[in-house]
């Protein structure tokens, strides 16, 4: 067991949460090792390997009492309140609001009212992170971990 780690049994094995060196880890293991026994990590040899590969070096590190470095996944703050404004707008359309009232919830009703809706900027916006709140929720969360790619 890890030291200051919260083990949970699950039907598929164990998961586990271990804070180590200002880090939290999340783990899953098939089935619990006894104290002291070696550690091995797997890894798919998948489209998420490098990020995989990433996140087992810096538990690696965190386990020899090294210095991980920054973190790797530290989002822009303009990307991260992208993120949030698109799954705020996600929610609000799964409760089944119209885009107006998504809008007025994300923007403020003040910055909607006054203005034909129709040909207002935040109406496509508002339709825009709904659309980005989708993709999120249909597995494009992953988009989280990548680096954005790099403009020619």
């Amino acid at each position: 067991m890890l030291p200051g780690g919260e083990f949970r049994r699950a039907p598929d094995g164990w998961h586990a949460i271990v804070p180590l060196r200002g880090a939290i880890h999340r783990l899953y293991l098939p089935r619990l090792v006894s104290r002291g026994a070696p550690l091995a990590i797997e890894l798919r040899l998948d489209a998420n390997f490098d990020i995989s590969s990433l996140a087992a070096n810096r538990f690696w590190l965190a386990l020899e009492g090294r210095s991980m470095g920054p973190p790797h996944l530290d989002l822009p703050g303009r990307r991260r309140q992208r993120f949030i404004l698109a799954v705020r707008a996600l929610d609000g359309w799964l409760e089944g609001n119209s885009y107006r009232e998504i809008a007025e919830g994300l923007f403020g009703r003040q910055r909607i009212h006054g203005r034909s809706w129709k040909s207002h900027d935040l109406r496509s916006r508002t339709i825009r992170l709904v659309r980005d709140g989708i993709a999120l929720m249909r597995g494009g969360y992953r988009a989280l971990l990548r680096p954005r790619p790099r403009k020619k």
